[in-house]
């Protein structure tokens, strides 16, 4: 299976290309941004991905640095309520339940911005919680990646970290649930949609470690979602345009009980089949995630800061 991947040098120059299960990765001719392939049609996407992949390796990813495959003008959205667990959890933790149980069942979906590019973290890379929030959790989804047009062409597995307590006191505080530095991560190798099966029969598993054992584990299924994903990008799109095409998350779920919530120094741990594994370490203070001013310019900034690996 390949992955379109966008990666940095040890000189810091930033790269796209595909990867192999080995490792190879054959960088793409002219080094475009993901935004720039984004401009093409699926099967535009698809010949350039198959005729870069027949080519010799360039690099292996051991030696370079795996970078979240957003760039340009690039946007992440994200979909709330969109499976039963969801429903059920938001209307458990909320002071506004009808809210949760009327958007379950409307016609129009719940859809927010999440991040521009830059604040997107990537695997290994730490994710955060917010330190005026009591409760925190993650929130594995299958995240679409959207050209220009509207099409899918590929998958990544994401975590829409987000505060309950502040959402729960109140469901006009989402944006400040939801969006902050730490809240969003992405797999660092988006699967091609061509390469995917069924998408809708996807297992999906997340742990959290905490001092080496597991301290949360589930599982779901992207059979259990209540929409389908075509409408959640036909809303989107519906108003805006996006040049650079955009990366949806579309739900969760998976969603703990209410006497569970991130500590620092935990680790998330999502698997989507098919699609890949995403870790984060749990960072909690703001600070913990300056770092990401400085990687606009100098990616390589983002090489201290990794360790996603359990303990």
């Amino acid at each position: 299976m390949t992955r379109i991947v966008r990666f940095a040098d040890d000189a810091g120059t930033v790269r796209t290309g595909v990867a192999d299960d080995t490792g190879g990765v054959r960088a793409f001719p002219g080094a475009p941004l993901i935004a720039e392939l984004l401009r093409l049609s699926v099967a535009e996407l698809r010949a350039l991905a198959e005729n870069t992949a027949a080519g010799p390796a360039a690099v292996h990813e051991p030696d370079v640095l795996p970078l979240p495959p957003l760039d340009g003008l690039m946007e992440l959205w994200a979909a709330g309520v969109t499976y039963e667990r969801s429903r059920e959890a938001r209307v458990e933790e909320s002071t506004e339940q009808s809210v949760y149980e009327r958007i379950y069942d409307a016609e129009r979906p719940e859809l927010f911005f999440k991040s521009p590019p830059w604040r997107v973290v990537t695997d290994g890379e730490p994710i955060a919680v917010r330190d005026d929030s009591e409760l925190n959790v993650p929130e594995p989804e299958l995240a679409l990646v959207l050209n220009r047009h509207g099409e899918t062409v590929g998958y990544l597995v994401a975590d829409d970290v987000s505060s309950r307590s502040i959402e729960g006191e109140n469901p006009l505080y989402l944006p400040q649930a939801k969006i902050y530095a730490g809240s969003a991560a992405v797999s660092s190798g988006i699967v091609p949609a061509w390469e995917i099966d069924a998408p809708d029969a996807l297992d999906i598993t997340m742990a959290v470690w905490r001092d080496g054992e597991a301290a949360y584990r589930a599982s779901t299924s992207t059979a259990a979602f209540h929409r389908t994903p075509q409408g959640l990008v036909d809303h989107l799109w519906r108003s805006q345009p996006f040049p650079d095409g955009a990366v949806l998350s579309t739900g969760t779920g998976i969603v703990p009980a209410l006497d569970f919530t991130l500590h620092a120094g935990d680790v998330v741990e999502i698997s989507i089949e098919g699609v890949g594994t995403l870790r984060n370490p749990v960072r909690a203070q703001r600070s913990d995630l300056d770092w990401l001013v400085e990687a606009i310019n100098h990616p390589l900034t983002r090489r201290a800061h990794r360790g996603g690996s359990p303990e």
